[in-house]
């Protein structure tokens, strides 16, 4: 994450007005997308017209020049409003940084300044039936055509596939002996037959719409992205912590806009009449969900920090911090809102049609120990931390 790039010289002033705007428009079809499991369009076309789906490509290629630092900060702006697109944001800019990184020319000159100008909104392809959760291997096999790779691919979860102008997809290389030999392969939707079935009927994130996808085509050679077979490498220097940074953003800005609408109702002439704002119970919820976010908020930035600057984010240490960060803050801004819910009793905790979107909150939150299951991390982590018995904080 630390290595050089081209040049990134974002105004970040200019950027959060860029994401204000869009979370404007997201707000006025939050609570309709959420009802219909809609895809916000709307929004997406906003970050089309304000470029900030090019936030992290290089000025030298088109884009603003953003940062992670950047990501960060929109990715909790617009979960402020609807985590659903917070979450669609920044998982495109996990795809974006590891094109910016890792493709090769002719794709990424030509790729980089099509996204740079919000024309490409690009799609992760990794989920694969009968492999639960395991990012790093594969089933399918791209199909060596000569200079040509024929995909035919899968995957039960595709979020904002239907909507998606490119998509990079994780397949097994096709001379590889190991389904862990993956690569990570770049395709135009204009090369593809992409077939959307099934329904998608969540009890949260209803917004991101995560059909399952079949994708059959053929890309050139040089769409490969990475080393064939190296997907790895990606994941452990780009796609992981990209991950984990982005999703915890999203939830923090979830779990602050919840509290954000509480406090406001609370101060409000109706809230003021129905609420005893001295209650030492009702207060001492306030001051635990602060507490929480508070602390996600330290965490987060204490990763970003590192994972801009490390040079070796393979390091135990490194993806303990990382992987911490993403079980915290999927725990901690869950709990949060619950605490909320708690605080200010059915009426506007738990009833659909409050100003606060309490309810919305805890169920799109609840997905966050299951994006990338806690379990599976936990277990992970169990063997990071037996590689620094010096328990070395970063």
């Amino acid at each position: 994450m630390s290595a050089p790039t081209l040049d990134r010289v974002a105004n970040h002033a200019d950027i959060a007005e860029l994401a204000d705007q869009v979370a404007r428009v997201a707000e006025e079809h939050v609570v309709r997308c959420d009802r219909d499991a809609e895809f916000p369009v709307a929004a997406l076309d906003e970050l089309r017209r304000t470029r900030l789906l090019g936030l992290l490509v290089p000025t030298a290629d088109g884009g603003l020049g953003g940062t992670l630092a950047d990501v960060v900060d929109v990715g909790i702006r617009l979960g402020r409003v609807d985590m659903s697109l917070a979450m669609i944001f920044t998982m495109h800019c996990q795809q974006v940084e590891a094109l910016v990184r890792h493709a090769r020319e002719p794709l990424r000159a030509d790729l980089l300044a099509r996204v740079g100008a919000g024309r490409v909104y690009v799609a992760s392809v990794t989920t694969e039936a009968g492999k639960g959760g395991h990012l790093l291997s594969a089933e399918s096999a791209l199909r060596d055509d000569g200079d040509m790779l024929a995909i035919d691919r899968f995957a039960p979860i595709v979020t904002g596939g239907a909507h998606a102008d490119g998509f990079l997809i994780t397949m097994r290389s096709g001379d590889a002996g190991s389904p862990n030999q993956v690569s990570l392969v770049y395709a135009d939707r204009a090369d593809l037959t992409a077939s959307c079935s099934g329904d998608w009927d969540p009890a949260g994130m209803r917004a991101s719409h995560s059909l399952p996808l079949k994708l059959v085509g053929s890309v050139p050679a040089h769409n490969v992205v990475g080393e064939p077979g190296a997907f790895a490498e990606i994941s452990k220097a780009t796609f992981a912590p990209m991950a984990h940074l982005g999703w915890s953003a999203a939830w923090l800005g979830t779990a602050a806009g919840a509290l954000s609408r509480v406090l406001r109702l609370l101060r409000s002439p109706q809230g003021r009449g129905k609420f005893d704002l001295g209650s030492e119970l009702l207060l001492t919820r306030l001051s635990g969900a602060r507490q929480r976010l508070d602390g996600v908020h330290a965490l987060l930035r204490r990763a970003e920090e590192v994972a801009s600057t490390v040079p070796d984010l393979s390091a135990p240490n490194v993806q303990l911090l990382l992987n911490a960060l993403k079980i915290t803050a999927s725990q901690q801004c869950h709990a949060a809102v619950d605490d909320l819910v708690e605080a200010v009793g059915l009426k506007h905790g738990y009833l659909k049609d409050s100003p606060t979107r309490l309810e919305m909150a805890l169920r799109d939150l609840r997905s966050a120990p299951l994006n990338y299951s806690n379990d599976r991390l936990h277990l992970a982590d169990g063997r990071l931390a037996l590689l620094d018995p010096e328990v070395r904080l970063v």
